[in-house]
């Protein structure tokens, strides 16, 4: 029986009573893993998240959203780490927050740098595996190690590790008590290439082994590569909830920036002037090239294909944040 498709855009923004099993987010007749009940967050007078409901279940999720749209904030809430200011965040039938005995069940990836960098990668995680009291923490840190490939660094300082190395040690200190729900921060930040590919083929391994596996990211293309179901949110707000390729429809139907940082910026530039999916380009302080185009998907064709075909070396190629908050409030503000 194939599984029913919804897509849920929140009315001005604001989230009506829904049963659990129709929680946005949740594809219709499965149980959600983790329920969002009408939550929110202020610091004082600022309001990091404003009544949010959305529900995911088991597979992966992208929590999509740009920088600062309170992304941070809803997993910390969910991992116990932070308390909601009002409503109810509960995974596997209870809240995280007062009950350490979630932990078991339970992984986190955070945005931040929490490494020690006077330890080893193995160090690192064989610590994990002792406090989660597991057995054969030896043989738990090995099997953890080798799912992100990081078997032969495993023996050097954290602190001498790239950005990308330390993204990888930390998803396996996450793993290393095969925790049923993952929550990951932001986890392709800093990654190269490869390691991207790497990373996005264990998280779906994850969510089809049928772990609930939820993954923040400001990147609408990487999401695109890891996620069935997204929850989109903006300013603080549930933006949108539900299949990822009809609500991608909806953002693709505005116009998007990207800046691209690459070895011949000129050249490239006057590659993809000429293609039919660039509306205008420039270049920004740093040198790097910021394109429009009202074909989002096109462009994103066009500009490795470019790269190629003139010899050119592309290091980055994201989407602008300002650009993001635009496309993705429209979906409030409808």
């Amino acid at each position: 029986m194939s599984r029913q498709r919804r897509v849920f855009i929140p009315d001005n923004g604001h989230v009506a009573p829904l049963e659990r099993a129709n929680l946005p987010g949740v594809i219709a007749g499965r149980e959600p893993t983790i329920v969002v009940d009408h939550v929110s967050k202020w610091y004082g007078d600022v309001v990091a998240v404003s009544d949010v409901s959305f529900g995911v279940g088991p597979g992966v999720t992208g929590l999509l959203g740009p920088n600062g749209a309170g992304k941070s904030t809803i997993l910390k809430m969910m991992a116990g780490l932070l308390a909601a200011s009002s409503g109810e965040i509960t995974i596997l039938g209870g809240p995280a927050r007062g009950r350490p005995g979630v932990y078991k069940q339970l992984g986190l990836v955070p945005e931040q740098e929490s490494v020690y960098p006077y330890l080893s990668g193995r160090e690192f995680v064989r610590m994990n595996a002792i406090l989660q009291k597991l057995p054969d923490p030896a043989g738990a840190t090995e099997r953890a190690i080798g799912l992100v490939e990081m078997g032969d660094a495993a023996n050097r300082k954290m602190g001498g590790y790239s950005k990308g190395m330390r993204q990888r040690i930390k998803v396996a200190a996450c793993l290393v008590h095969d925790p049923q729900v993952v929550l990951m921060d932001e986890p392709l930040n800093g990654t190269d290439p490869v390691q991207r590919a790497g990373l996005i083929a264990l998280i779906r391994a994850l969510g089809r082994s049928g772990k609930t596996v939820l993954v923040s990211s400001h990147v609408l293309v990487e999401v695109e590569r890891f996620a069935e179901n997204i929850v989109v949110i903006v300013n603080g707000k549930l933006a949108a909830a539900g299949d990822f390729r009809a609500i991608r429809d909806k953002i693709d139907a505005h116009d998007h920036a990207v800046r691209i940082r690459t070895d011949q910026p000129r050249r490239l530039a006057a590659a993809l002037i000429a293609d039919p999916a660039t509306r205008a380009l420039r270049f920004d302080h740093e040198g790097r090239i910021v394109a429009e185009t009202d074909d989002v998907r096109a462009f994103y064709r066009a500009v490795p294909a470019a790269a190629k075909r003139y010899g050119i070396r592309l290091f980055e190629v994201q989407p602008d944040d300002e650009s993001l908050t635009s496309v993705f409030a429209y979906l409030v503000e409808r």
